[in-house]
């Protein structure tokens, strides 16, 4: 059972929860991307059942009209098995989504898969279109300005975050938060100039989403802001009122290891964590 200190954060354990969490979100005019929580599988039989459970959460959020999408990672989609096996898992979960209107994002994870994650992308955006497919860049790698040049020309959605999740090194990475956010700026800027929309910036920056806000009026192209389960709710459904607005939702057993990252990597979570428990 998860406790009610992490239940800000995550939805629960089973489809279930997290299909009557985004039921809620649709009320306050808030969508919501399902993220079925784990990553990293090199067991077939774990992917065969995250795939197989992405399955079955699209037609739910398909059959049921909410106003959902889902979020993957290609590593729990078995990227570490082999470029072959996510991309069988990927197609498999798209059929489902494509019959029934249902967005499936591209999660974004360390450097090592970026390159796979782009040219699957890639393969099926030709298939799939905007309507479908989408993909997240991370504005602090130095490899993004040249990998928005190439999504340029590809019919598909583009979400763009910070970054600094991942460790990575200074080579390939920015790792000075205020350098971070000038990088942040400069994608944002150039994928407004260049794509043709629509562009999600996952954010809880105001700032950020005023620069984004104006970019998108500036250039004529679609903006959706995209926020955690459990940060700034009431800001999300104030921006609802103007914006499409998307609550990243995740659930599972394996919720653990990523309410962790949450206080760790967010100041304002770890003071509710401790209020929770004083």
């Amino acid at each position: 059972m998860i406790p009610p200190v992490a239940r800000r954060f995550v939805a629960g354990e089973t489809e279930a929860e997290a299909l009557e969490h985004v039921r809620r979100l649709n009320e306050r005019g808030v969508q919501g991307m399902v993220n079925r929580l784990g990553t990293h599988h090199d067991d077939p039989d774990r992917v065969r059942a995250d795939t197989a459970a992405y399955r079955e959460l699209v037609a739910s959020i398909g059959d049921t009209g909410l106003e959902g999408s889902v979020s993957v990672k290609p590593s729990q989609l078995g990227l570490d098995l082999g470029e072959d096996v996510f991309r069988r898992s990927l197609e498999s979960i798209l059929e489902v989504a494509s019959d029934r209107d249902v967005v499936v994002w591209l999660d974004m994870e360390e450097r090592t898969t970026t390159d796979a994650t782009l040219d699957a992308f890639e393969a099926f955006a030709l298939r799939y279109g905007d309507a479908q497919l989408g993909v997240c860049l991370q504005a602090n790698l130095k490899r993004t300005p040249a990998d928005l040049e190439r999504l340029a020309d590809v019919s598909g959605r583009v979400r763009l975050v910070r970054g600094g999740a991942y460790d990575e090194p200074r080579a390939v990475a920015y790792r000075d938060p205020e350098r971070m956010d000038r990088a942040y700026r400069d994608v944002l800027e150039r994928a407004f100039a260049t794509l043709e929309g629509p562009i999600a910036v996952a954010t809880h920056d105001v700032s950020i989403l005023e620069h984004a806000a104006e970019l998108s009026e500036r250039h004529g192209t679609s903006l959706e802001i995209q926020m955690l389960m459990g940060v700034r709710p009431a800001v999300q459904r104030e921006l609802a009122a103007e914006y499409d607005v998307g609550q990243y939702v995740p659930y599972g057993t394996r919720w653990k290891r990523y309410f962790l990252n949450r206080l760790t990597e967010n100041e304002h979570t770890v003071r509710f964590a401790l209020r929770a428990l004083l």
